[in-house]
């Protein structure tokens, strides 16, 4: 997205026009594009000032603002709940279709990061709060027997030695 002008280049265009100069003239004289300062004029006889637009995507809204309560509540309960299920729930409940990964991001702006359990098959990941994230010990669910056929290239263990 690109920059505005700046508010005291837009002043002294605009004064330049006022002072009888052409729009044109004005913008060769201040080295800005004839339609910028065609804008500026039409800026202020509109809405009386050269201050401009506020650019971008208004904040809050979108279409999961209104579940919010809702979202947060389940992930409140269900900590490992998967994007995917969370999706489906929203979907069964509230009817309302929405992509996991839009979860994901909405549950990111609103403090929550993803905790992946500590195991080496996959797992479904669980949501936490930033805030009450621990430094504590790692716990490792009783489901992970590593065996060989679980390892990565990267984490085998050496072969034993002869």
């Amino acid at each position: 997205m690109g920059r505005s002008y700046s508010s005291d280049l837009r002043v002294r265009i605009y004064a330049e026009i006022e002072q009888g100069g052409s729009r044109r003239g004005a913008a060769r004289l201040f080295d800005v594009s004839a339609s910028t300062s065609v804008r500026l004029a039409q800026r202020m006889a509109a809405t009386g000032t050269l201050e401009p637009a506020r650019q971008g995507r208004p904040p809050g809204g979108g279409k999961l603002a209104p579940h919010a309560d809702f979202l947060i509540g389940r992930v409140e309960k269900q900590g490992d709940i998967t994007m995917p299920e969370l999706a489906a729930k929203l979907n069964a409940e509230r009817g309302v279709t929405v992509h996991p990964a839009s979860l994901s991001r909405f549950l990111l702006a609103r403090g929550y990061s993803v905790k992946k359990k500590r195991c080496w098959r996959p797992r479904p990941i669980a949501l936490t709060l930033l805030r009450t994230a621990g430094l504590g010990a790692a716990t490792v669910s009783p489901g992970c027997a590593r065996n060989r056929t679980g390892w990565c290239s990267s984490t085998r263990p050496p072969p034993p030695r002869k």
